[in-house]
């Protein structure tokens, strides 16, 4: 039996996995001694893990889907009797006592755990500087942000440290790290994978997704962790079709939408060229690009930074010193709540609470929160109307840039809440309806030589059409060989 070896560009994918296992080149325990030998070599250097863990093949059924396939998960997801941070002091001792039901559905499939990795404090975050264990840095250029909040789990994939990852997104979370480091981040719709078992942020708008090498394997890890769950009622029973099965069929005749809103101030020269560039990709081979427009484009930002620390501040309530995770030795039970949050909570998590419990609050309610959900269907609308097919010109899928600008220095922005926010906006209107999206690498920048992230954006439950569109541009545009 051939020892395991990394000597492939980009690293070994979920198919390099199960075709060596088939022909009996190496063995699972192969692989996970490869990848911690790894890990343990190189992420002093990108801080993409936050803890690692032993070998344990949850079964040696080789038939399995994923069996022994290494993967990394943020550390906001449970792993039953594995500490869970959450990126915060507040819980830096808690060890979780059950599994998320994305961690069971990959146990049957045959995953291997090599750890949990870095994020934003509570998913709070666009670059993972908000991580109370220190920020993630890019493999690609290691003094530039890996993106956040799922900034480890993008490193961790991009520097070949795990096959794949499981990452949240919020307003962006999966799509922006894997835009900064150039891997593929899929977040499905909302309901399409159960969120019972990761720490919560915003409820409406939270979903687990995979950040993989390839689009190929997005769609082999979403065909197991999708699917109704009765332990949290907001996944839909909507059928689970096998999201491979249709990849590799051409995209001749789909109709794609490019919203002019994209292409405004704020979006950088580089970036702006590489995605033209890559619609034309897609013209090539046969689709049908039209402009459209999202008149509510504009409001999106506003609205989430209203409707998501509203969300949060109750979310967190619950994180009080008494019933588990950090606890200040104060004396009375109203000091343990205040020293307990002030001292273990960061700086994001208390500005987002206070944002949020203003915004809820009886004199404001209506002025802010109210108009925020009013806001966000309107977006939802603008989304439903593009998508159409009885409208004129309605489209298939949306597409445009992932991010305004590639990767940047760490430290560049920190210093400037309100410009870390705009890095979000065009991630967020995909939260805000609750519909499918993914980022793939398009190719470098000419100015900065870094990657660029194209987005695309699919109709609610459609993830079908949405990889397919995505799986034909990725072997167009052959960035991994």
């Amino acid at each position: 039996m051939a020892k395991f070896q990394n000597n492939k560009p980009g690293g070994h994918t979920i198919r390099d996995v199960q075709e060596g296992l088939r022909k009996k080149e190496f063995s699972a325990e192969e692989i996970f001694s490869h990848y911690q030998k790894k890990i343990d070599k190189e992420n002093k250097k990108l801080n993409a893990y936050l803890s690692t863990m032993d070998y344990g093949l949850w079964t040696m059924d080789y038939g399995k889907p994923l069996a022994a396939v290494p993967c990394a998960v943020k550390d906001n997801i449970l792993i039953d009797g594995t500490v869970c941070t959450a990126g915060s002091n507040i819980l830096k001792n808690y060890v979780a006592a059950y599994d998320a039901t994305a961690i069971k559905k990959l146990k049957s499939a045959g995953v291997q755990f090599l750890g949990k990795t870095n994020l934003d404090e509570f998913a709070m975050g666009t670059t993972t500087e908000n991580s109370a264990f220190g920020p993630s840095k890019n493999p690609l250029d290691t003094s530039r942000i890996s993106g956040g909040s799922s900034g480890g789990s993008a490193a961790a994939v991009a520097a070949d440290l795990a096959v794949f990852a499981l990452g949240s997104d919020t307003g962006g979370s999966i799509r922006y790290p894997a835009a900064m480091c150039g891997v593929v981040g899929l977040k499905p719709t909302y309901g399409r994978v159960s969120r019972h078992g990761l720490i919560a942020m915003a409820s409406s708008f939270d979903q687990i997704g995979p950040l993989t090498k390839t689009v190929e394997d997005a769609a082999l890890v979403l065909n197991e962790i999708c699917g109704h769950d009765n332990l949290d009622s907001t996944t839909s029973k909507n059928n689970v079709p096998d999201f491979t099965e249709n990849l590799s069929k051409d995209i001749k005749g789909l109709r794609v939408g490019v919203p002019k809103e994209f292409f405004r101030e704020g979006l950088s020269a580089e970036v702006a060229e590489k995605v033209r560039s890559t619609i034309s990709k897609l013209e090539n081979i046969g689709c049908k690009i039209k402009e459209i427009t999202l008149p509510n484009f504009e409001y999106a930002l506003a609205a989430y930074y209203v409707l998501v620390p509203s969300e949060a501040s109750a979310n967190l309530a619950r994180f009080d010193g008494v019933r588990y995770g950090y606890s200040s030795k104060a004396e009375t039970l109203l000091d343990a709540y205040l020293e307990s949050r002030s001292e273990g909570f960061g700086p994001e998590p208390k500005r987002r609470i206070m944002i949020g419990t203003y915004s809820l609050s009886a004199g404001y309610y209506d002025a802010y929160y109210t108009k925020a959900q009013k806001a966000r269907a309107l977006i939802k609308n603008d989304f439903d109307e593009a998508f159409n097919p009885s409208a004129d010109g309605g489209v298939d899928i949306i597409v445009g840039p992932t991010t305004p600008t590639t990767a940047f220095k760490i430290g560049e922005k920190s210093s400037d809440p309100l410009a870390l926010y705009l890095e979000d906006i065009y991630t967020v209107p995909v939260n805000l309806a609750g519909l499918p999206g993914v980022s793939i690498p398009c190719g470098f920048g000419k100015e900065s030589g870094l990657l660029v992230g194209f987005q695309m954006i699919g109709k609610s439950f459609d993830e079908e059409t949405l990889l397919r569109a995505a799986y034909n541009l990725e072997q167009n545009l052959e960035l991994r060989t």
